[in-house]
Formats: structure tokens, C-alpha cells, sequence
């Protein structure tokens, strides 16, 4: 089983100081200084974001100090809150989401976060622009190529500990990482490298949501003070850096962001959260060669006998009543057994059910199967199919869309990957909308052949 959120935080974070007040600024001056921010960002050249835990707190995950914070909640023996949604089925705030539209817009270059949540990720700053000081309750990585694996479930353990999954690479296959830090664990220098530089370069580091109180990280902002740059804070707790910066801003997170961006006329844009799953069909010709013994398996795209959260049911009907039963598979894993006649051809309805915190209840995936005819392996553009599905989810303004991203035939399988749009979060009204063209409603686009002994598949891990 795998470890709370709030116990995997309880190893990486100090416990001094827990329960401070908060503060909130009078409106106009709040207003004043939303504005200041945004004339600093306006002129900025160097933009570097540092965040803690009160930017995730509109998601509902606690921060640590606050009022209603873990750490102050154990301090007065009161009971935890319960979440409003399973941890992996999290969605990005407000801020996380303006801070995408701001890397894309070219003004914020670099993101340090002290969360792990996994959050900054999976709203789509960029990995190469984004430092996880204290790691990532969905990341594994590989300790011989450094492969990482972005999975849709919490991996099991925390403290840079072995899990039970190996390198996807053929030539590698080492046993994988977690990347959560324990209590003895130095901040790692691929992200702490990186965090130093761009604080350094920076013109202006805001920090966002945190006290600035876990050492060495709470360090780093002040690394722009000697190249001339500035420090900003917006936090609802004062903080032992109050005094080094050039603006603080007591006020929620997300308001004051959102004040920030309606100032520099950019849109806040949505969040479309798109997961993988597979259908597995492993045959077998019967001892007379006269039937087929067949599998159907609803599997993880990170393997088959990974965590597959987001899916809590599959229901298999066929299309031919009479010679086939429907069945309904409740449980992991969402497998099938079957006899079938070799020369019978038949088709399946695949209802899948999501899980809490999904925003749409289920679809529909017909599989159509003829033991008799063969096709080629293919793969499709990945990114142009994500790129697809988010613009044809903010248009139909609903999840469900799903696409084929590649089959892959063996000898004795048939493995076909599927996308799903499974979150639509809208930020601001009126978001400027872009009809896909290329991507219908059964999701087809042109397919790219490929042979079985071709480019292997990336399941390194979804978005």
C-alpha cells in the first residue's frame, strides 16, 4: 500500500514553527500590490519561480503551517481533514496553470518547487524548466541511465528506495527508484545544479506559497540578490526572508496570480489531464486447432501489472447476444477468459467506468476481433494526438475523448494503446478555443506501419 501524502511530507519537511498566523492585506492595498507585481513581471527578463505548499491548498492537498495545516492539526491533536479527492487525482490550481501560460509566453524561464505532488508536472511546465527539490510522489527513475518514469498512480515507497518496476530500456532493465526524499537524504544536485543557476541569472524570484523555512532550499532565492536581482513574496505567513524582499504580498495565491495575469492580458489556460490505458488480447489455438482460448485484458500503459487507479470497472458486452455472455469485471486485474470457434469473427462493447475524482463517468471502446485475419503493428504521433484531444475536449467543453496511439501484434497478442481525456478544468471564461480538424469523433488519424521488431513503444509514463 502506498503511503499517505502526509506521511510521505512528514519525512521531508522541519517541524519548527507550525501554526502561524495568516495575514490579509486590505483590499486596495492587496490591489496595489498586485499591481506592483505585475509591473515587476511586465519588465522582467529573468523570471524564476520558487513554490511550497500553499499553491497546491486550492487543490486539496493541506499545506503544513496554516491553520488548518498537518502539522498544526498534530500539534493540537485534531484529526487530519479527509481529502476531497484521491492525491492522484489532484488537478492544478489557478497558479499552476498561469504559470504555464507564463512559461509559454516566454517570461517565466525557470520553476523550483519544493511540493510533491507532482502538480507543476502534469499542468505541463515543461521538465527541463522545472527543479523538484524534495522529488515527486508519481516519479521513478532509473539509477543507471536516469530514465524517468511520470506514472498516473503513487509509487509505493519514498526515500530513493528500489520499487517493484525495471527500466523500459531493453539494453538497461535496472531496477527503478523512487524519488521522494527521506529525512537523511541531501537535496539531489540534478535539481539543486539547475535551481542554483537560474537563481543566480534571476532578475526577479517570486515565491509563491511558502514560508521559506526548509533549509538549504529556502536558500536559493536569495542567490538573486547578488546579481542585482529582486526577491517577491506572496505568502499569508510572514517569513525570515520578509525583510530581503522588494515586495510582499500577504493574500491568497491564486487571487493575487489571477489579478497578475488579467494585468498582463493573459489568459489562464485550461487543464485537460489525458491518461493511457491498454486492451491485451493473448491467444492460443485449442489442442484440436478447431478453437481459439483467448484473454482480454484492461491493463495499465506502465505495464501490466501496474496500479491502473482511474479505472474502476470495465463492462464487456458482445454484439452477438446469443453466443457470447456479458460480463462485468469489478477488481484488478480487469481480465477476461474465453473459448471461441477459429473461424468466428465478433465484436465487443468495452463500457469503462472511471474512479473518483474523473470528470467524466465512463466510454464506450469497441473491439472488434477476428482470429483469422492479420494487420500490421503502427504507432501514431503522440504528441499530435495530445495536442488533438485537448483541443477537441475545451471545444465539446467535456472529457471522454479517447484515440488508438498504437497496436502493437505478436505472435500470440494484440496490444492496442488508447489516450483518454479523463480532467477538463476551465480557468477563465471565454478561453480562445481551437477546433481540431484532423482528430474525429472515433479519433483515427493516418497511420505510421511499423514492424513488430521496430522502434519500441514509449510507456514511460502518461500525461
Amino acid at each position: 500500500m502506498s503511503l499517505g501524502y502526509a506521511e510521505k511530507l512528514s519525512y521531508i519537511e522541519d517541524v519548527g514553527s507550525v501554526g502561524m498566523a495568516e495575514y490579509f492585506e486590505p483590499a486596495q492595498v492587496l490591489q496595489e500590490k498586485i499591481e506592483q507585481l505585475a509591473f515587476f513581471i511586465r519588465k522582467s527578463k529573468r523570471l524564476v519561480v520558487f513554490t511550497g505548499a500553499g499553491i497546491s491548498t486550492s487543490c486539496g492537498i493541506p499545506d503544513f503551517r496554516g491553520p488548518k495545516g498537518i502539522w498544526t492539526l498534530q500539534r493540537e491533536g485534531k484529526p487530519l481533514p479527509g481529502a476531497s479527492l484521491p492525491f492522484h487525482r489532484a488537478v492544478p490550481s489557478v497558479t499552476h496553470m498561469a504559470l504555464v501560460e507564463l512559461e509559454k509566453a516566454g517570461i517565466l524561464k525557470f520553476v523550483i518547487s519544493q511540493n510533491i505532488d507532482g502538480l507543476h508536472l502534469r499542468s505541463g511546465i515543461p521538465r527541463e524548466k522545472l527543479a523538484e527539490l524534495h522529488g515527486n510522489s508519481f516519479m521513478e527513475t532509473c539509477p543507471s541511465c536516469g530514465a524517468e518514469y511520470f506514472r498516473d498512480f503513487e509509487i509505493e515507497t519514498i526515500g530513493l528506495k528500489e520499487t517493484s518496476r525495471r527500466c523500459s530500456d531493453d539494453k538497461c532493465r535496472k531496477r527503478l527508484k523512487d524519488t521522494v526524499l527521506d529525512w537523511e537524504d541531501a537535496l539531489p544536485l540534478k535539481e539543486m545544479g539547475p535551481a542554483e543557476k537560474h537563481c543566480r541569472e534571476a532578475d526577479i524570484v517570486l515565491c509563491l506559497g511558502t514560508s521559506l523555512q526548509i533549509t538549504p532550499a529556502c536558500n536559493l532565492p536569495l542567490k538573486a540578490l547578488r546579481g542585482g536581482g529582486k526577491i517577491v513574496i506572496v505568502n499569508l505567513q510572514k517569513t525570515t526572508k520578509d525583510k530581503k524582499a522588494s515586495l510582499v504580498i500577504r493574500g491568497l495565491v491564486d487571487k493575487v496570480i489571477e489579478g497578475v495575469m488579467n494585468l498582463l492580458s493573459l489568459q489562464i489556460p485550461p487543464f485537460v489531464r489525458i491518461d493511457l490505458f491498454q486492451i491485451i488480447l493473448n491467444q492460443a489455438l485449442s489442442n484440436d486447432k478447431k478453437y481459439v482460448n483467448w484473454t482480454l485484458q484492461v491493463a495499465s500503459a506502465h505495464g501490466q501489472k501496474a496500479a491502473l487507479p482511474f479505472i474502476k470497472s470495465v463492462d464487456v458486452s458482445f454484439l452477438d447476444k446469443e453466443d457470447y455472455k456479458a460480463a462485468i469485471l469489478n477488481a484488478q486485474p480487469f481480465r477476461l477468459k474465453r473459448r471461441t470457434a477459429l473461424n468466428k469473427a465478433f465484436e465487443m462493447v468495452l463500457k469503462i467506468s472511471f474512479s473518483e475524482g474523473c470528470g467524466c463517468s465512463s466510454i464506450e471502446v469497441d473491439v472488434l476481433v477476428d482470429f483469422k485475419v492479420s494487420s500490421d503493428s503502427f504507432s501514431f504521433d503522440r504528441e499530435l494526438i495530445f495536442q488533438k484531444l485537448r483541443e477537441k475536449a475545451i471545444v465539446e467543453s467535456k472529457c471522454g475523448q479517447n484515440a488508438v496511439i498504437e497496436r502493437i501484434l505478436e505472435p500470440r497478442s494484440n496490444i492496442t494503446q488508447y489516450a483518454v481525456v479523463t480532467n477538463l478544468v476551465q480557468y477563465s471564461k471565454g478561453y480562445n478555443k481551437t477546433c481540431p480538424e484532423s482528430l474525429g469523433d472515433n479519433g483515427h488519424l493516418k497511420k505510421r506501419k511499423r514492424s513488430v521488431n521496430g522502434t519500441k513503444s514509449n510507456r514511460k509514463g502518461s500525461e
